[in-house]
């Protein structure tokens, strides 16, 4: 689990640099959405290092890295791909299951848990995460601020996180990676 320290590490790094950010994804975004995209694809990457986060020598220097990258692969999928033959896209369309890395075996323990939230938080992990709506247009479609969605979507996934340590007995390396996990059967 993600120590309040760790959180409020994160926090203050984001708070310290979420303008500059923005201007930096603003100038190389296609637009104004596209670039406040970017940004909450940076803090996630910054949250998800958990405790190896806080333990950067430049918290800067490496959310810049990150936004950058995010730039280069917005730019990469915007790029048109030719369609793969049916027999390819079957070889490659998903990964033996002993190849699932721990993250990606949470699928089960997450649709388990997620039905345990209020429906205020379970909408919201649904709209936002799962079925990939940006922040704003959430924040546009239920009358909120911006800064207020945001804030809803950052309690709702700490709620579904503890429920998930506790539910499913996730575990963290020292990194704040998710590494094992034990799902107890359904109730």
């Amino acid at each position: 689990m993600v120590e309040g320290n760790t959180f409020e590490c994160v926090l203050r790094a984001w708070d310290a640099h979420e303008r500059e950010l923005l201007a930096f994804l603003i100038l190389r975004a296609p637009d104004r959405h596209a670039a406040e995209d970017l940004l909450q694809e940076v803090f996630l990457k910054a949250m998800r290092q958990g405790k190896g986060f806080c333990l950067l020598g430049n918290q800067k220097a490496w959310l810049f890295e990150v936004a950058r990258n995010a730039l280069i692969d917005a730019a990469r999928l915007a790029k048109p791909h030719a369609e793969l033959s049916g027999e390819l896209t079957e070889t490659l369309a998903a990964p033996p299951a002993s190849e699932r890395g721990p993250v990606d075996e949470l699928d089960v323990c997450v649709e388990r848990n997620l039905p345990a939230l209020d429906a205020e938080d379970r909408h919201i992990i649904e709209v936002c995460d799962l079925q990939g709506q940006t922040v704003r247009a959430y924040a546009e479609a239920n009358q909120l601020t911006l800064a207020a969605a945001k804030s809803r979507l950052l309690r709702a996934r700490k709620r579904l996180r503890h429920s998930l340590v506790v539910n499913c007995q996730v575990r963290f390396d020292d990194t704040g990676q998710v590494c094992c996990h034990t799902p107890r059967p359904p109730a």
